[in-house]
């Protein structure tokens, strides 16, 4: 009802807004600072405690919050009496939520901590709001320390506060399910996942060990015959014709009543579900040990001695390169002469004999 565009901080927080006269005579008064006051509603026998925002109500006219008033059991216009009191400061206060939203903040420490911001003081048995994320909340005061007369009121200014929570209204502790228990099925009324080993007999027997142990021969056969998903004949897609549909008409001694599909009956052959009770283990597989190879080392160093790279090599060009001789490199051109002839012999057995273009020269 304050004139003047929407003050969210002033719904949902703990301070009033008060005329300038009251800072007038508070001022001429020896009071404590900071300002805090005593609500109290003598028609309903109400009080609580709050704190001051600003002065600038109108004379006669003091604005409180939506949740005060209704914690005084106020309507607009109603006479309110107002006096100037001193509060301790707050060590321990003990809230509680009145619906399961507050469960979904996921920081509320942070979240509390600015609503703070908006308060100066709280009352044992007030229900105040703040708003987080579009969404108003509500919190009960159960207990305040050190609260002082039967209201407990406490000051919230500077002041560090343990805050404890207790159990949101409407909440309800999840239902535990043990982990043994099974659902029951439609037939039989017995358990799914199979009997539970009880004390008679031995657990392998419960279990049919004997056909799950890896040395049996019962276990590939068992499973084959129970869980083939391919039990039917095979029908080509080409080649043949669907039959020609019967006529219906009734024929004497045959049911015209659609064949019931079989019903799966309990497995007996293969292995079998094991279920135990609550704190107790079955160890039920022998245990085989790994076999170390003798003469580790002895293999180890003939492998090492073994060549690597084995076979020739081969160049790629024809022939290899033959080294100059002594003879090569004798002064006079010897040698070079003698492989120049080796070279003209060479080509005269390629090329044979021929004749050239040119004329003979006369003698």
């Amino acid at each position: 009802m304050l004139p003047g565009p929407e003050r969210e901080n002033v719904n949902h927080g703990g301070k009033v807004i008060m005329p300038p006269s009251a800072l007038d005579k508070l001022t001429r008064l020896h009071i404590t600072y900071p300002m805090l006051f005593e609500l109290i509603n003598g028609a309903k026998d109400k009080l609580t405690h709050a704190g001051v925002l600003e002065f600038i109500a109108e004379e006669g006219r003091i604005y409180l919050p939506y949740w005060m008033m209704q914690t005084l059991l106020l309507e607009p216009g109603d006479l309110l009496q107002v006096m100037s009191t001193d509060l301790p400061s707050a060590s321990f206060v003990k809230l509680q939520a009145q619906s399961t939203n507050f469960l979904d903040i996921s920081d509320p420490k942070a979240v509390l901590e600015n609503a703070f911001r908006n308060f100066s003081c709280l009352t044992k048995g007030d229900i105040f709001t703040f708003a987080y994320n579009d969404q108003t909340y509500e919190m009960a005061v159960l207990e305040t320390k050190p609260g002082t007369g039967k209201n407990g009121a406490i000051s919230v200014i500077e002041t560090d506060l343990e805050v404890d929570f207790a159990t949101p209204v409407g909440y309800e502790e999840p239902k535990r399910v043990s982990g043994t228990s099974t659902p029951r099925s439609g037939v039989g009324g017995l358990p799914l996942g199979g009997m539970m080993h009880s004390a008679g007999g031995t657990m392998a027997q419960a279990i049919n060990y004997a056909s799950i142990a890896p040395q049996s021969n019962t276990a590939a056969a068992g499973a084959k015959a129970v869980s083939s998903h391919f039990l039917s004949e095979g029908h080509k897609l080409k080649g043949s014709r669907a039959p020609t549909p019967k006529a219906s008409t009734p024929v004497a001694g045959a049911s015209t009543n659609p064949p019931q599909p079989a019903v799966a009956r309990p497995r007996t052959n293969g292995p079998q579900p094991l279920r135990l009770p609550p704190g107790k283990l079955f160890f039920g597989y022998e245990m085989k040990l790994v076999k170390k190879k003798k003469g580790g080392e002895e293999d180890k160093e003939n492998e090492d001695a073994k060549p690597r790279f084995q076979g020739q090599g081969q160049t790629l060009r024809g022939g290899a390169k033959k080294r100059p001789t002594a003879g090569d490199g004798e002064p006079g051109g010897k040698g070079k002469g003698k492989d120049v002839e080796d070279k003209n012999a060479s080509d005269g057995q390629r090329q044979g004999g021929g004749r050239t273009l040119r004329d003979t020269p006369k003698q």
